[in-house]
């Protein structure tokens, strides 16, 4: 991973705002899915909540990985990190540009 501790504040609110407009595509993509019912439907709402599961369960170990001096910024820019390769990974996917 890149040093996120130089990270400014309008650094991370644009990739915030990036992630963001990234996830509700997802959610958009989930929903179509999802509304589509029978077994693909079935196994995207397991994935779905197991995804979930274990990014919340991971990113206080890896928030924690710098120890407790690091600034706010840093911190920001280690959960965006943490969240924007999946976040990339599920569009990917279920846009159609890879089978999974």
């Amino acid at each position: 991973m890149a040093r996120t501790s130089s990270k400014t504040w309008p650094e991370l609110a644009s990739e915030s705002w990036l992630l963001a407009s990234d996830a509700a595509v997802v959610i958009w993509l989930r929903s179509m899915r999802l509304m589509m019912g029978g077994p693909l439907a079935a196994r995207e709402a397991e994935r779905m909540v197991s995804e979930k599961l274990t990014a919340s369960m991971t990113l206080l170990p890896a928030l924690m990985q710098g120890g407790l001096t690091q600034t706010p910024e840093a911190l920001g820019a280690k959960a965006l990190a943490h969240y924007r390769a999946p976040v990339a990974a599920n569009r990917k996917r279920l846009s159609g540009s890879s089978r999974a």
